[in-house]
C-alpha cells in the first residue's frame, strides 16, 4: 500500500522510482506485540512492538536499561486506503535494532465532497480525500496526549523519556506537527502548553511545507484537500502546515532522496529554508540517488541511515 499512491496525478512515477516502491512493499506485514485504544473509534489505536533479541546488533547494542520509544506515524498522503500496517515492516526493522515503538493509526480521508477540492474541476476528483479535518488532528494529539500511560502498559521494557516521533511522508508531516503544538496558534485546540518531552524528530521525506507542496502538486493536491479544500487552505494552514509552526526548539532532522518524485526535494529545502528564517536550524540529510520508498524499506540502505538518524537521538 504505497505512500502518496492515490492518485499519481500529476505525474507518473518513473520506472526507478517503481521499482523501489515494489521493493519497499514486497515484505509482509508484521503482528504487533500488543495494542491499545487511544478513543472510540477503530482507527484510534496504537500497535505496541518490543525490542527484538536481534537487537545485540544494532545502534543501541551495548546499551543497558530501557529501551528508546520510537513513535511512528505512517504516510499514505493522508488518504483512506493506506493504512498502518504498510509501514510495520519498517517498524519491525526498528524494533530488531533495540528500539521500542509505537505504531500509531489515526482517521484518513474518505469520500467527503465538500472536502474533495484540489487541483482540477471543483469538488475533487476520482478517489479517497486526502484528510479528515479536524479528526486527523484531534486522533495524533490525542494519540501523543494518551502514549504516557500506554507505553508503561504494553511496553514495560521502554524508556518515554528518550522518546524519538518519526512519519514518512504525510506521516512525516504529522510527526513535525507533533512536536509543534506548543507553538499553535492561541486558539488552536491542539495547542500545548509546553514543548512535548520529546529528544526529537526525523521525519521522512515529510510533506512539511504545504504551500511548496501545492506548487509542485504533491500527492495530487492533498494538503489543500487535508485543510478542507482551495478555499480554506489559507485560513487552516496556521493550524497545521509545519513550515509556519516555527522554531520548536526540538532537535529536528530531515532525510530526504534527491530523485523522490513524489515529495520532492525542494519541500524539504523550503521547510529548512523557513526554519532558519525563524531562528532555528534543522538537519537535513540528503540521500543521493534515492527516491521516496527506501526510506521505510528494510532491505534499503536508506532505511539503515534512518535508523542512525534516529539513534543518535535517542540514544
Amino acid at each position: 500500500m504505497p505512500d502518496g499512491a492515490a492518485p499519481r496525478d500529476p505525474a507518473e512515477p518513473d520506472d526507478a522510482s517503481a521499482a523501489e516502491e515494489a521493493s519497499a512493499f514486497s515484505h509482509p506485514p508484521v503482528d504487533p506485540d500488543a495494542t491499545a485504544s487511544y478513543g472510540d473509534h477503530p482507527d484510534q489505536v496504537i500497535d505496541f512492538y518490543a525490542p527484538r533479541e536481534a537487537a545485540a546488533t544494532g545502534p543501541g547494542a551495548g546499551a543497558e536499561g530501557p529501551a528508546p520509544l520510537v513513535v511512528v506515524l505512517h504516510g499514505g498522503a493522508w488518504r483512506a486506503p493506506y493504512d498502518r500496517w504498510h509501514i510495520t515492516p519498517f517498524v519491525d526493522f526498528l524494533a530488531r535494532r533495540g528500539f521500542a515503538v509505537a505504531n500509531v493509526e489515526y482517521r484518513r480521508g474518505a469520500l467527503i465532497p465538500a472536502q474533495a477540492e484540489g487541483p482540477g474541476e471543483p469538488g475533487g476528483g476520482p478517489g479517497p480525500v486526502a484528510g479528515r479535518w479536524p479528526d486527523t488532528f484531534d486522533d495524533v494529539a490525542a494519540a501523543l496526549d494518551a502514549l504516557p500511560a500506554l507505553v508503561r502498559k504494553a511496553l514495560p521494557g521502554a524508556d518515554p523519556r528518550r522518546t524519538v516521533v518519526t512519519g514518512h511522508s504525510a506521516g512525516g508531516q504529522l510527526a513535525l506537527w507533533a512536536a509543534a503544538r506548543h507553538v499553535l496558534p492561541p486558539d488552536s485546540p491542539w495547542r500545548t502548553d509546553r514543548p512535548a518531552p520529546l529528544r526529537g524528530v526525523v521525519a521522512l521525506a515529510p510533506i512539511a511545507d504545504f504551500r511548496a507542496a501545492e506548487k509542485l502538486g504533491v500527492c495530487g493536491g492533498a494538503a489543500a484537500q487535508l485543510l478542507g479544500g482551495a478555499g480554506l487552505f489559507a485560513e487552516r494552514r496556521p493550524y497545521a502546515d509545519p513550515a509556519l509552526l516555527l522554531p520548536t526548539g526540538i532537535a529536528t532532522t530531515l532525510v530526504q532522496g534527491r530523485r523522490d518524485t513524489v515529495v520532492p526535494q525542494a519541500v524539504a529545502e523550503s521547510y529548512a529554508d523557513a526554519a532558519a528564517r525563524a531562528g532555528e536550524v534543522v538537519g537535513l540529510t540528503l540521500l543521493e540517488g534515492v527516491g521516496h520508498f527506501p526510506l521505510i524499506g528494510p532491505a534499503a540502505d536508506a532505511c539503515a541511515v534512518v535508523t542512525e538518524e534516529i539513534a543518535q537521538l535517542a540514544w
